[in-house]
């Protein structure tokens, strides 16, 4: 018995610890599975103690922008201010972009790939964003007056992703628009991804000229950017990966990545256009539906007693 006394009983333990370890599970159980374990459990998952960092970029590519928008301010909310990190995909709703901003003040890692964010409305809601240290807004339907307004108002900002997809390339006349906005605005960026960018070898060279603090920069399919061997000298601390070094011979389609310290390293990236498959979701047959890599064992696990009024409202199954 005295053994027994030396744990501390699940249902005791502090709601900040269960936070911790609830973030680990799928988000359906959370809003639908700990609430009705016991009371203390259902404290925990309706605080702010599991929402500090909210990563819902997988979900949300399987459901549309009605469901994405209540599930993201009802999540925003429980975080009650504390919120730190905010993953979401394909966010179309400038409310939605406004409850974000407005509950922004701890709000240091933010991922918005594919969104539909205008330069307008990113004008407004940088300005609530100064908290920033890292950005994705990978194939995010913004230009270059956007990044700027990010790159004023985010002064902390050390880590910026904007890739594209491989077919951005085709047929698109180089520009430079988005390079010097990086180049004018963000100074402290030392992680900077620009993949399959249509960007000519001036706009990076804008980019290492006021950058000075870059450790990481990726230019992978970026083809109109031709960089010269005497920069691995120049930007010894700099890692490079991306298009083939100007008059270095065939390289068979195997890119160059400077790392520092200059040892070159090969990273294959040559792959055609025609090799990608494009999975399109149709939101009316993906709404309420989730999709798991398990095996049939292990869907059978997800089966429980009751549905929370949180699940029901997004399309969860009931227990049979």
């Amino acid at each position: 018995m005295d053994d027994e006394c030396n744990f501390r009983q699940w249902d005791e333990l502090m709601p900040d610890t269960l936070g911790l370890i609830f973030r680990k599970l799928p988000l359906e159980e959370i809003l639908n599975v700990i609430p009705r374990v016991c009371k203390s459990w259902e404290k925990a998952v309706k605080g702010p103690y599991c929402w500090q960092e909210i990563d819902i970029e997988e979900w949300s590519q399987h459901h549309g922008p009605e469901k994405l928008d209540r599930m993201l301010q009802m999540l925003i909310s429980r975080s009650c201010g504390s919120l730190r990190k905010l993953c979401v995909y394909g966010l179309s709703s400038s409310t939605s972009l406004n409850v974000i901003a407005d509950n922004a003040k701890s709000l240091q890692n933010l991922k918005l790939p594919r969104s539909e964010i205008s330069d307008l409305i990113a004008e407004q809601i940088a300005r609530r964003l100064s908290m920033l240290t890292s950005l994705d807004l990978s194939c995010a339907n913004i230009g270059a007056p956007a990044l700027e307004a990010f790159g004023r108002n985010c002064k902390f900002l050390t880590s910026l992703q904007r890739n594209m997809q491989p077919w951005n390339m085709a047929g698109g006349a180089p520009q430079d628009d988005e390079a010097f906005a990086i180049a004018a605005t963000m100074p402290k960026l030392k992680h900077l991804e620009l993949a399959w960018q249509v960007i000519t070898t001036e706009g990076v060279l804008s980019i290492l000229s006021n950058c000075n603090e870059l450790e990481l920069l990726d230019l992978r399919g970026c083809g109109n950017v031709q960089l010269d061997n005497n920069l691995q000298q120049k930007f010894s601390r700099l890692t490079i990966v991306g298009p083939p070094i100007a008059h270095q011979g065939e390289n068979n389609g195997w890119d160059e990545c400077w790392p520092a310290g200059n040892t070159l390293v090969g990273i294959l990236w040559d792959i055609e256009v025609e090799d990608f498959e494009v999975e399109y979701v149709d939101d009316e047959i993906s709404d309420g539906v989730w999709e798991y890599d398990q095996d049939m064992e292990d869907q059978e696990l997800m089966f429980f007693d009751g549905i929370g009024i949180d699940g029901a409202e997004f399309g969860w199954p009931r227990s049979p």
